[in-house]
This record gives C-alpha cells, sequence and structure tokens, in this order.
C-alpha cells in the first residue's frame, strides 16, 4: 500500500485525525503499516480500517478510498491492526476514529463477530459503519456491506474445478483461512457448492492466514497425509502460490488442479502462466469507493446506505469450461488490482 508519512508538512492534517492510532495487521497475506491520513477540501470525515495495509487487496482498498475521498471532498483517516485477527486493535482504531470526529467508518472485519460490540458503540453516536468485503456477524451489525458475493466466489471456482475435473474421481485439499472469518467459511462453503462436494469429501483441509509461506507449508502437510491430492481449492493467490511451490518440489505441479479467490495482478498472472487453473476476481477499489461516497451522502442529506451491495465477481481462465462462464486473462490483467 503506498502509505506517506508526512509528519514536517502535515500537522494540521495530524491534528484533524489525533488520536487515531497507528496500527497494523495482515489479513489474507502478511506485512505490517500505520495509520495515515489523506484530507480533501471538504469537512466530511471518513475512516478506513483495514486487515491490513500490506496486502495488495487492502492496498487497492486504501487506494479506492483516498481517490474518491478528493474527489467528494473529504478527509480520510486510515488505520490497521498489528496482525490477522486483531480484533483489539480494530476496536481501538474505531474508538480513535469516532472520538477523532468521522462521519462514517469503512471496516474490513478481521473478527467478524467479536468486532460487533465496538461497531454498535459507534452507530449509537451517529456514526455511520459500513463493512467492506468481509460481512460482520451478523450482517445486520453495520449499517451497509459493500463486498463480492464470496459464496458465489466460491461456488465458480468449485463449478470450474468439477468441470475441469471430467469425471475423475477428486482428492480434494482446502487451504483456507482462519477460524471466525466469514469470508472464508463462505469461499469455502460456495467451493465444496460449486463442486457437488461436503467437507466428508475433503482429504485435507489447513488454515493458511491466507499466508503464501503458510500456504506452502499447509500444501506439504497435505501431501504428507493424502499424497494423491489431485484438487486443491485455496482462500486466495498467495496461499494458492504457496500451494504451487510445495506441488512442484513434489513434481506434481502438471496433475494437480489449484482454484483460488481474488483476482490479484499477481495471482491473476499466475493464471495466465498455468500455475493457478482458475481464479474469482473481485473489486476492492469499488468497494472503498462506493463507501466513500456512501459516506459523504450521509453527511450531506442524512441518507443511510443499507443492505448489501454486491461489488460482483468474475470467473478468471484460459482453460474455459463448458458450463461454467468465465474470462480470459487478458480480461482479468486488465482489470486486477495490486
Amino acid at each position: 500500500m503506498s502509505r506517506t508519512t508526512r509528519l514536517s508538512s502535515s500537522l494540521l492534517r495530524a491534528a484533524a485525525v489525533t488520536g487515531v492510532a497507528a496500527l497494523t495487521l495482515t489479513a489474507c497475506g502478511s506485512g505490517s503499516g500505520s495509520g495515515s491520513t489523506s484530507s480533501g477540501s471538504g469537512e466530511v470525515k471518513v475512516g478506513l480500517i483495514t486487515k491490513t495495509d500490506t496486502n495488495p487487496f487492502f492496498v487497492k482498498m486504501k487506494e479506492g478510498a483516498e481517490k474518491a475521498a478528493k474527489e467528494n471532498g473529504a478527509q480520510l483517516s486510515t488505520a490497521a491492526g498489528k496482525f490477522d485477527g486483531d480484533n483489539a486493535g480494530q476496536v481501538t482504531a474505531i474508538e480513535n476514529m469516532v472520538a477523532a470526529g468521522v462521519k462514517g467508518i469503512l471496516i474490513t472485519p478481521s473478527d467478524s463477530k467479536a468486532i460487533v460490540p465496538a461497531i454498535q458503540k459507534a452507530r449509537a453516536k451517529g456514526v455511520l459503519v459500513i463493512a467492506l468485503d468481509t460481512p460482520t456477524e451478523p450482517e445486520s451489525a453495520v449499517d451497509a456491506l459493500f463486498a463480492t458475493d464470496n459464496l458465489k466466489a466460491g461456488e465458480l471456482v468449485g463449478a470450474y474445478a468439477k468441470a475441469a475435473m471430467k469425471g475423475k474421481t477428486a482428492k480434494i485439499a482446502a487451504l483456507d483461512l482462519a477460524p471466525g472469518v466469514s469470508v472464508g467459511v463462505q469461499r469455502h462453503n460456495g467451493f465444496l457448492k460449486g463442486f457437488g462436494a461436503t467437507d466428508k469429501d475433503v482429504v485435507c483441509a489447513q488454515d493458511t492466514g491466507g499466508d503464501q509461506a503458510k500456504g506452502q507449508t499447509a500444501m506439504e502437510n497435505c501431501l504428507q497425509k493424502s499424497p494423491d491430492i489431485n484438487v486443491v481449492y485455496t482462500i486466495n493467490e498467495p496461499a494458492a502460490l504457496g500451494a504451487y511451490t510445495a506441488l512442484k518440489a513434489k513434481g506434481r505441479e502438471k496433475d494437480v488442479l489449484i482454484v483460488s479467490v481474488d483476482g490479484g495482478c499477481t495471482g491473476t498472472q499466475a493464471v495466465k502462466d498455468g500455475k493457478i487453473a482458475a481464479t474469482s476476481q473481485q473489486y476492492p477499489l469499488k468497494m472503498a469507493a462506493e463507501g466513500v461516497k456512501a459516506v459523504v451522502t450521509y453527511a450531506k442529506d442524512g441518507k443511510k446506505a443499507s443492505g448489501y451491495t454486491d461489488t460482483g465477481v468474475t470467473l478468471i481462465t484460459d482453460k474455459a469450461q463448458a458450463g461454467v462462464t468465465s474470462k480470459d486473462t487478458a480480461f482479468g490483467l486488465e482489470n486486477c488490482w495490486g
């Protein structure tokens, strides 16, 4: 993520977001970063709290929010936590943003359930809270959700994998996210639904945190448990590339089908290169931009965004399968992020 620290020339901006903690976290990836502020020409204050500020997905989300803030005359403050699942860090960020006078908060929850009390307190003070990418549990804990239909994203790659197997007996490995994260559960369940399988058909399931190194380790563990694995579902493309590395080390990269979700530029290139068979592409920039616009609208006329807005998902592959709608990597690379 392009994070800019403007200490010497931005004292006024820093004052505008006094108390917004500098936090770091990871989700569907790993890394670190800090809170930052970007000022528009208006007075509407918008907060963005992501799961990480290094994963390309959230890098693009922040870029989308920054651009929308400038275009709509808003002031954007951002924060991220220390690690994947850093609920305490996100709670602190919410509290500090509310204290700084934001009109709305956009958040990708690290823990869909544990974050709810903090969100409820913010909403009780008149702050519009919109979840991006990851729903809260319950979904009604926020005013609105702008996100990929993650169940559909999983279904698309599941249906693709089923078609690509052409009747062969599947030995499925699932490289998942982490317990308590709804996006991971939805993608996993969607894959099984699309494939026409159940958890009983999964011969090995491992959590990866969406991290490439952990994805490689998980795949190595699964190959030890079930050497005949021939289908691998992964929560995201870093995990998929980790799985590919492990398979290649065993000489299995040509005969194991890997499918994933995200549609980042690196992942889409991996599809083009034949490392990943297919991926479901989502659009984080759109999520953030629409979220900022919704907060500005609320600040100006009191109209609250509500319900779920599907920001779209597209299956990307260069090996199309009959009965499964998809687009090729040329389209994917034109619309990717990161």
